[in-house]
């Protein structure tokens, strides 16, 4: 382990703040501009759709308030990794200011099976990988998608998401494992439970370094302390899951343990009209309300 990557990792084991989420991919980019103040008519095509995403992630990055005293890490989206902001890449610029980068590695949802929504097949993971770990990066984040309380879809969520987690910390990454529980799901209590049940078997079962995991938020307060206190854990991070700021932080601040990895309830007052002032007053805002629940 390099010097840097020692620091990353005392920095994500113990630092007292949250992840912050900054990793919309295509599907998700227009929301995303639409809730920052532009509209889907400001572009023609990807190129510059995600040049105006890459800007306003490049604002939140560079701004004062935005640094590894109360934001531990965050995660990237690929074409943010390979991009620069303040004149460097932007992972050098985010560990310059104490902030881990992690980079989002999925290619997407499968469509639902068995109550769940596996990850599609990603032939390039090893890859980019490489390519992440050349680029000073520490772990990773993939998502899949949990609807219904069904034993074998959860199974095999658990399962894929372990299988993928092997192949990233053969890389020496620390990947994220994120098996969203969908909190408007009719069934997400016992969801919850048979998410417990599966992750905690595959944590007993697993033979390399720590991982992490992000989950959403469980209907049962401090229902996954088991996760939060297993060895194999390096850190439990809450997505908000559709919750607004406020809603978000009061659930999370009663799961002790758990830090914020929010992105629309970080995101969520921010707008591109916003004078540089504005903008960094808001992002502090935010920041601020995140950082609070999460060491509450």
């Amino acid at each position: 382990m390099t010097t840097a990557n020692a620091v990353m990792l005392d920095q994500i084991k113990s630092g007292q703040g949250f992840i912050a989420a900054l990793d919309q991919s295509g599907g998700s980019t227009p929301k995303a501009l639409k809730g920052y103040g532009i509209e889907a008519d400001a572009f023609s095509n990807d190129e510059e759709m995600f040049a105006l995403i890459h800007d306003m992630r490049s604002r939140i990055v560079t701004a004062p308030c935005f640094n590894g005293e109360k934001v531990i890490g965050a995660i990237l989206f690929e074409r943010t990794m390979d991009g620069e902001a303040g004149g460097k890449s932007v992972p050098a610029l985010l560990w310059e200011r104490g902030v881990v980068p992690f980079l989002k590695v999925d290619k997407g949802l499968e469509d639902e099976a068995d109550g769940v929504q596996l990850m599609k097949a990603n032939p390039g993971l090893d890859d980019l990988c490489e390519r992440a770990v050349a680029k000073g990066v520490f772990g990773t984040k993939m998502r899949s998608v949990v609807n219904l309380a069904n034993e074998a879809g959860i199974k095999a969520i658990v399962a894929q998401q372990f299988a993928e987690a092997a192949r990233i910390a053969a890389h020496g990454l620390v990947p994220i494992i994120e098996p969203e529980v969908n909190i408007k799901s009719a069934e997400r209590d016992a969801a919850d439970r048979l998410l417990l049940k599966e992750t905690l078997a595959a944590l007993d079962a697993w033979t390399g370094a720590p991982v992490m995991l992000k989950l959403s938020l469980p209907t049962e307060a401090g229902l996954f302390q088991p996760l939060v206190d297993h060895p194999k854990v390096l850190r439990v991070v809450a997505l908000s899951g559709g919750f607004a700021r406020p809603e978000a932080c009061v659930e999370l601040a009663m799961n002790p343990g758990i830090i914020a990895s929010f992105s629309r309830a970080l995101l969520e007052d921010l707008r591109h009209q916003m004078s540089d002032d504005e903008f960094n007053r808001s992002l502090g805002g935010a920041i601020d309300e995140i950082h609070a629940a999460s060491v509450a």
